[in-house]
C-alpha cells in the first residue's frame, strides 16, 4: 500500500466518498522481492482530499501515471503532456537545482528490500511559448524500489504545490544574507563565505584579501543633509563598491557606515591596487540623495590572508586595526596590515586615550564610583572605597585598569588623583555620616607639592579630614619607603588616616612595616580569592593577619566572594571585607550608615 511507504499525515474526517479507481498499466514480472502495488481508491482519496497529487514511476517504460486530481493540482501545467518521465523532466524550471530524477537514479543509496525513501524540491514552468509563464514549486516525497540490476525500478510518491511556503522562506533567506538597506550580503553570511575561501585558500596556497571600508564624517552627513539622505548615502556607496569589483569579489555592509570587501586570489599590491581605485570612485562624483547631491570620502584598511592571520576572526581584527590607523592619518586613506602595525596601532590608541583623559578631566567628566568595605562581624558598612571612573565623550565608562597605564606613562596619573581627591572631599562634606578611602599614586606620593595639595583640599572642608583615609599600595611603599614615610606623616599632621593597599604584594619587611604608621592595611586579594581550595594561601594570608595583628593594625580583606571565604577570615580575626559578597561599585553610597563608625585608628 502506499501509504505504509510515504507515512501521509491525514486528518480525521468522515470517510470520502470513493472515487474511480485510477487506471493503471500491468506491470511486467520481475523477479524483485518486493511486493508492489497501486495506491488503492481509498488512498486516493485521502490523498486527494488533502491537496496532494499521487503518481506512479515506471522506470523501464519511463511511464508516469497521476491521480485524478493532475489537472486541480498543478493548474495550466497540466496541460503539457506529463505521461512520461521525460516530459515531466522538460517542465523542470532553470531555478531548480535538482530533480526527482537526480534524487532517484543519482541517489546512490541501496534499496535493502523496503525501498528508497526520497524527498526533494524543485520547481516546474510552462513552456517558453506559453502565452503566461507560469512557475510553481514541488515537494516531491517518494520511495523507490530496485530491479533484480540493484538499480531504481519503480517509484511511487506524493508531489504537493509549496510555492506560496517557498516564496516565504526565499524571503527569509534574503532577509539573513542580504542587507536591506543597501542589498549587499549580511556581515554573518559574508563570514561564512570568508571561512569556505580562508579553508580553500590554505589547500590551493592562492592569497585572498580583507578589505574595511569606512564611509567618513556619517554624523556629519547626517546632521547637514538628514538621517534619510545618509542612509542613500550608505546605499549609494554599496553600489558603487560593488560595481568596482571583480567577478568574483564580495562586499558586505559590515556595521553602519562601514562595509567588508573580499577579494579572492589576490596578493598586497592587487590589494593596494583595488583599495586605490575604490577611494577614487567613491571621491570622483557626489550621491544623489533626496536632499540633492552629497560629496563623501573613505577610508580603508586591508589584509592578506592566510598569511596575516590563521583565523578569520583575525583577519577581521588586524583589518580593523589597519583601518584605525587609515582613520588617524592624514594623508594615507589606504593602511595595508602589517606586523608592526599592531604596535602602532597600540601607540594610536594609547594616544587616543591620553586625548580621552584630558578630555575627561578638563570637561568634568571623572567621577566616582563607591564600594562598600563591611564590618566583619555584622556586615554593616563601616566606609566606602571611592573609585576613579573616566566618563568618555560617547558616554561609555571605562575603569582603572583601562586608564592607568595610559595615564602613568602620559604623566596624567597625579591629575586624576587629585581630581577623585576632590570629588572626594566633596562627598564628604556634603554628608557628614560618610567615611571613604582613596588611593594615591606612586607618582602623587612623590611628587613634593602632594602633601600642600592635600591640605589645602582638607582645609577647604573643615571636618572632613577624620572621615577620609589614603590608601597607598604597598609596591609603592618599597619603592620609595622614605617619600612615603614623610607622606604619611603630611597625612597624620592633618589628621587622615592612611592604608597600606594591596599588603603581601610588595612583602614590605617587618622593620619598614613598623616603622611606618600605617591605621590599618588592606590585604592583597588575590591571596583571598582563592583561600577555600588552596592551602599555600590560607598559610600566606594568615602569616599576614598574624603580623598585622601584632602590629596593632586594622585588617581588610579584599575580594570576598562568597561566605565560606568570609567564615575562614572572620575565624582568623579579620576586622572589615570588601568584595563582590557585599557590594560591587556603583554610582551612590546607598548603604551608608546612618551613624558614623568609629575612627579607624589603631585603637579602634
Amino acid at each position: 500500500m502506499l501509504l505504509k511507504h510515504l507515512a501521509v499525515k491525514t486528518p480525521s474526517a468522515p470517510k470520502a466518498a470513493v472515487p474511480e479507481p485510477v487506471e493503471i498499466s500491468p506491470e511486467p514480472q520481475s523477479p524483485d522481492p518486493v511486493a508492489w502495488s497501486a495506491p488503492s481508491p481509498d488512498t486516493n482519496a485521502i490523498v486527494n482530499s488533502i491537496g496532494d497529487l499521487v503518481y506512479e514511476w515506471d522506470l523501464v517504460s519511463d511511464r508516469l501515471v497521476w491521480g485524478e486530481n493532475l489537472a486541480r493540482t498543478l493548474g495550466p501545467l497540466a496541460e503539457s503532456d506529463l505521461s512520461s518521465g521525460m516530459a515531466y523532466a522538460q517542465m523542470l524550471s532553470p531555478e531548480s537545482t535538482t530533480s526527482r530524477y537526480d534524487a532517484v537514479v543519482k541517489s546512490g543509496r541501496m534499496d535493502e528490500g523496503e525501498g528508497v525513501p526520497y524527498q526533494v524540491d524543485y520547481a516546474l514552468s510552462t513552456p517558453r511559448d506559453a502565452s503566461a509563464r507560469r512557475t510553481i514549486w514541488i515537494e516531491d516525497t517518494g520511495r523507490w524500489f530496485r530491479g533484480e540490476d540493484g538499480r531504481p525500478l519503480r517509484a511511487h510518491g506524493v508531489v504537493r504545490v509549496i510555492t506560496e511556503r517557498h516564496q516565504k522562506e526565499t524571503r527569509l533567506a534574503q532577509q539573513t544574507q542580504f542587507d536591506p538597506l543597501t542589498g549587499v550580503f549580511t556581515r554573518a553570511h559574508l563570514c561564512e563565505q570568508v571561512r569556505r575561501i580562508f579553508d580553500a585558500s590554505e589547500r590551493t596556497r592562492k592569497p585572498f584579501a580583507i578589505l574595511l571600508v569606512a564611509l567618513e564624517n556619517l554624523f556629519g552627513l547626517n546632521r547637514t543633509y538628514g538621517y534619510d539622505a545618509g542612509d542613500e548615502v550608505i546605499a549609494g556607496l554599496a553600489k558603487r563598491l560593488s560595481e568596482n569589483l571583480r567577478a568574483n569579489d564580495m562586499v558586505a555592509r559590515h556595521a553602519g557606515n562601514k562595509f567588508a570587501v573580499v577579494l579572492q586570489d589576490c596578493d598586497a599590491e592587487q590589494l593596494k591596487a583595488i583599495a586605490i581605485r575604490m577611494i577614487e570612485a567613491v571621491a570622483a562624483a557626489p550621491f544623489e540623495t533626496s536632499a540633492g547631491p552629497v560629496p563623501a570620502t573613505v577610508r580603508i584598511g586591508g589584509v592578506v590572508g592566510p598569511r596575516e592571520g590563521r583565523t578569520t576572526q583575525a583577519l577581521f581584527q588586524h583589518a580593523e586595526e589597519a583601518l584605525d590607523v587609515a582613520r588617524q592619518r592624514n594623508g594615507e586613506r589606504f593602511v595595508p596590515y602589517t606586523a608592526s602595525l599592531a604596535r602602532e596601532d597600540s601607540r594610536i590608541r594609547a594616544l587616543q586615550m591620553a586625548d580621552n583623559i584630558v578630555s575627561a578631566l578638563n570637561e568634568r567628566r571623572v567621577e566616582l564610583a563607591f564600594q562598600p568595605i563591611v564590618h566583619a562581624g555584622d556586615g554593616q558598612t563601616a566606609f566606602y572605597e571611592a573609585l576613579l571612573r573616566v566618563r568618555l565623550g560617547d558616554g561609555s565608562v571605562v575603569t582603572p585598569g583601562s586608564i592607568l597605564p595610559v595615564a602613568e606613562k602620559a604623566g596624567l596619573v597625579r591629575l586624576l588623583d587629585q581630581r577623585v581627591l576632590e570629588l572626594a572631599l566633596v562627598t564628604l562634606s556634603e554628608n557628614e555620616t560618610l567615611n571613604l578611602s582613596v588611593n594615591a599614586s606612586l607618582a602623587s606620593i612623590l611628587d613634593p607639592d602632594w602633601p600642600d595639595r592635600l591640605s589645602a583640599g582638607v582645609q577647604a572642608y573643615p571636618g572632613v579630614a577624620q572621615r577620609l583615609t589614603i590608601e597607598i599600595t604597598e609596591t609603592s611603599v618599597i619603592e620609595d619607603i622614605e617619600a612615603t614615610s614623610q607622606a604619611i606623616a603630611s597625612c597624620k599632621r592633618l589628621g587622615v588616616h592612611v592604608a597600606m593597599d594591596d599588603f603581601g604584594a610588595g612583602h614590605t619587611s617587618f622593620r619598614n612595616l613598623r616603622a611606618l604608621a600605617f591605621d590599618l592595611v588592606k590585604i592583597d586579594g588575590a591571596f583571598v580569592e582563592n583561600i577555600v581550595n588552596s592551602e599555600d594561601d590560607r598559610f600566606f594570608v594568615r602569616t599576614l593577619i598574624d603580623l598585622a595583628r601584632h602590629l596593632d593594625l586594622k585588617i581588610v580583606a579584599e575580594w570576598v566572594k562568597d561566605e565560606e571565604t568570609a567564615g575562614l577570615l572572620r575565624g582568623w580575626g579579620v576586622d572589615y571585607f570588601q568584595g563582590s559578597l557585599f557590594g560591587s561599585a556603583g554610582p551612590e553610597t546607598s548603604r551608608r550608615p546612618s551613624q558614623p563608625p568609629s575612627p579607624m585608628t589603631a585603637g579602634g
